[in-house]
């Protein structure tokens, strides 16, 4: 496999699996990068007073992101916690591919902003488990590339549904979805395919094999070792 024909390999949460280092912070993306990887995803959320922090969980240390305030923020930054996206933005524009989950919905507009502010040179897409912050996107900036993450419970077709979110370029599910009849699906819909969160290096070569397109893992090191050309 060629480097032009391999997946897109992402990081979730930047080198998670490294747990002496804490994920969705600036030395976890910097390793991710180090093991060989194109670039990585993370988690978006906005505090009380608008400012948007890197954060998976609602709560950090106890505390709900919603109800904190920038300078509180900025004391747990001091301890290498919760970035801005912002300085993420700025630090990595340049470096590597990009993939900025929305976990929220209100961000969008500061969101894309900052994407006009610090466009990533290596590509990038915004991707989101809820299609009317996808749908925002889309309204805001149509150029943007989106992808719809879904897995068992909220895959399309769950609930009575068989439509795609519609207006999306990538279509994200979690990887033990994908086998032969998902990706056919998936394809007839005009989608790309990626995959999260690919750990185990047969199931990476199982996708790649399919035709997946972005893998995303916590096992970083693994990823870029499994694809790794010369």
């Amino acid at each position: 496999m060629t480097a032009r024909s391999r997946p897109l390999l992402l990081g979730h949460r930047g080198a998670r699996a490294t747990r002496s280092i804490p994920e969705n912070t600036i030395a976890s993306f910097d390793l991710c990068l180090e093991h060989g990887c194109d670039g990585f995803e993370f988690d978006v959320r906005a505090t009380a007073d608008g400012s948007l922090v890197v954060c998976h969980d609602e709560a950090f240390r106890g505390a709900l992101i919603e109800e904190m305030h920038t300078r509180e923020v900025e004391g747990w930054q001091a301890q290498g916690f919760l970035p801005f996206l912002e300085d993420v933005l700025r630090r990595y524009s340049e470096k590597c591919f990009l993939d900025v989950e929305l976990k929220v919905a209100g961000v969008e507009a500061t969101v894309v902003e900052l994407l006009w502010q610090y466009p990533p040179a290596r590509g990038y897409l915004v991707t989101s488990f809820l299609p009317e912050v996808l749908g925002r996107v889309r309204a805001l900036d149509d150029s943007i590339e989106l992808g719809y993450l879904f897995d068992r419970v909220s895959r399309p077709g769950a609930g009575g549904s068989d439509s795609l979110c519609a207006g999306v370029q990538w279509m994200l599910p979690e990887w033990y979805l994908l086998d032969e009849a998902m990706v056919s699906k998936l394809r007839k819909a005009n989608a790309r395919i990626g995959a999260w969160t690919v750990n185990e290096t047969p199931d990476m070569l199982r996708l790649a094999g399919l035709g997946v397109e972005m893998l995303i893992s916590d096992e970083t090191e693994r990823l870029a070792n499994t694809f790794r050309v010369g």
